[in-house]
């Protein structure tokens, strides 16, 4: 730390010098002796003394680096408010936030999320989700489970949720001190390339200190050409550090990520987004839109779990007591398409089910009507033998009998 602050109010140090001297009754020192002694200071104890133990901690203190061995080791998630103005889903000027989560190791940002909501919790689960599973994009190798998840301490990142999502698919969290954050200096990094790499050719960027722009782009335009720069660009540049390419550095070696069971098994972990809802025989009705898919047909009547994703509500997972059942679709909002012929045959195949448990119990009650409610035998007519006739004792007769 220069002493420049101090050194431009030398003459006025000089003269509260002099004063003391004497005060004292000291011989009061030089202008030149002063000023000799001030630039020979210690920088870390004049920005202890004049700007605060903060600025001397970010300033002077010794840091400790995180430092992975290899891919998804460690990985560091951060948001950040970008300086480009953009038209929201009313068509009115507002900035987006981006998420990114970025591999320690190899500088590859893993996930991200562009969103016109401050960061939550479910950004942060979102960006996770699409950070650990499988890209449909060919250009965008990486996926898996780090091993550490390193943050902040923003209530998104603390949140029980986080801490249920990291002990169930065996993630570690760590995070870095309270008000200090330059633990995270990679992924900060990160955000000043997208300042200075992507956004300044972006129209409507409009940095602090700069004339107001006009918005003229939509989110999802701005999403498109910001995934071109990321997996074109800057997944291609090389890093000073490392001395090679983001992309390169995380596919070397070869190495198996760590995935979790099923896709279906991360959405319950990770989508944090759950309503309740019925089953109606025209599908699931959710936001004044219908959801539909065959495996529905089984569930006419019943309750069930869906999770969503407020950015792409094309699509509703479906859960019935903790077990996956299906993706239903909403065709306003999906090229997924469920034609007539297939609910056709599920509703088909769903009353065959029916019958066939109904003649299964209807069976079972006969049989059981049958031994237990059986009618009482009739009973046996007996026809009861004449009792046997005493022999009459014989009368002694007389002799003219």
């Amino acid at each position: 730390m220069e002493t420049a602050p101090v050194l431009c109010h030398m003459p006025a140090i000089h003269r509260q010098v002099c004063t003391i001297a004497e005060e004292r009754g000291w011989k009061p020192p030089s202008y030149d002796r002063v000023r000799h002694i001030i630039k020979n200071l210690d920088p870390a104890l004049v920005t202890l003394a004049h700007q605060g133990a903060a600025a001397y901690r970010e300033e002077f203190d010794l840091l400790y680096r995180r430092e992975a061995t290899h891919a998804n080791a460690m990985w560091q998630a951060d948001h950040t408010p970008l300086d480009v103005w953009l038209l929201d889903e009313a068509g009115k000027p507002a900035k987006p936030y981006l998420t990114a989560i970025e591999d320690d190791y190899s500088r590859l940002i893993v996930g991200y999320r562009l969103s016109f909501q401050v960061a939550t919790a479910l950004t942060t689960a979102l960006t996770l989700r699409q950070a650990i599973w499988r890209k449909d994009d060919p250009r965008w190798s990486a996926c898996g489970i780090p091993s550490v998840f390193y943050t902040d301490h923003g209530s998104d990142f603390t949140s029980k949720h986080m801490e249920q999502v990291a002990a169930d698919i065996g993630m570690e969290l760590v995070f870095s001190e309270k008000g200090v954050p330059r633990g995270r200096g990679k992924i900060e990094r990160f955000f000043r390339s997208v300042d200075q790499l992507f956004l300044q050719d972006v129209p409507g960027y409009a940095p602090k200190g700069y004339v107001e722009t006009e918005a003229t782009m939509t989110l999802p335009a701005f999403e498109q050409r910001f995934r071109t720069w990321l997996l074109e660009d800057y997944h291609h540049r090389v890093q000073s550090e490392t001395e090679c390419q983001p992309k390169d550095r995380w596919e070397k070696g070869g190495f198996v990520p760590r995935m979790p069971a099923s896709l279906e098994q991360l959405d319950l972990l990770l989508l944090t987004v759950a309503k309740t809802r019925r089953v109606q025989q025209d599908g699931i009705h959710f936001q004044s839109h219908r959801y539909m898919d065959i495996n529905l047909a089984a569930f006419v009547k019943e309750e069930v779990l869906i999770r969503y994703d407020p950015a792409d509500m094309g699509e509703v997972h479906v859960f019935y007591q903790d077990r996956f059942l299906c993706r239903a679709i909403c065709a306003e909002l999906s090229d997924r398409k469920v034609s007539l012929r297939e609910i056709e045959k599920a509703r088909s195949e769903r009353r065959k089910q029916v019958r066939a448990g109904l003649s299964t119990r209807a069976a079972l009650v006969d049989r059981y009507v049958e031994i237990h409610h059986a009618p009482p035998p009739a009973p046996k007519t007996v026809v009861a033998e004449p009792a046997p006739v005493e022999a009459r004792p014989r009368l002694k007769r007389y002799i003219n009998d």
